[in-house]
């Protein structure tokens, strides 16, 4: 009788079940975080089995909250997300990424301004890092919204409430406390143009 050809079984190499997640790392300062980023963060979510929300460390730019601020907002805010968490980070954003085994960075993009740096930057991290990019485009309403945009007009005298379309309802209610105690950037007086 002939002999049944063997199959070969499948490997039992162990591995921590985390290993075959796809994990996805959305980095940015936040600062504040808007409804355009929770929209990125709500849609990607479904893209990944986990998602990080990165806030990045960039200790030469002048911020609106400081950093323990963005993080208990946002972990406050992602709290609903079981697949979300959030860290903060200094240094190269891929370098916190493969620290996380991430497949991808998580982008937004709003415009087609947004569109050529951030494919600089995708093809970049490609390149030296062997990290991929995945942009989700912002829904329309959020197309101009930016952070720093949103610092200027509260800084300058702009009422925070007006902004409830475009910012979280506590971001907003931080953002009132900070004006009205004068904290941080509401500490500083509006430069007077030359």
């Amino acid at each position: 009788m002939p002999k049944q050809p063997t199959r070969s079984k499948p490997s039992t190499i162990s591995q921590p079940a985390d290993s075959r997640q796809k994990i996805a790392v959305f980095p940015g300062t936040f600062d504040p975080i808007t409804l355009g980023h929770l929209d990125i963060i709500e849609r990607g979510r479904k893209l990944f089995d986990r998602l990080i929300v990165a806030i990045g460390i960039n200790p030469e730019k002048e911020h609106l909250f400081p950093l323990e601020e963005r993080l208990t907002l946002i972990k406050q805010l992602i709290k609903p997300f079981d697949n979300v968490s959030v860290e903060t980070y200094s240094g190269l954003t891929v370098q916190f990424v493969k620290k996380h085994n991430a497949s991808a960075i998580l982008r937004g993009l709003r415009n087609l301004t947004d569109l050529d740096y951030e494919f600089r930057v995708a093809l970049t991290n490609r390149k030296v890092a062997a990290v991929e990019t995945v942009f989700i485009m912002t829904r329309e309403e959020f197309g101009f919204t930016s952070s720093s945009l949103i610092k200027q007009i509260v800084t300058l005298g702009g009422d925070p409430n007006q902004l409830n379309e475009l910012l979280p309802a506590p971001v907003i209610k931080r953002l009132i406390y900070y004006r009205d105690n004068k904290i941080g950037a509401f500490a500083i007086p509006p430069k007077e143009p030359m």
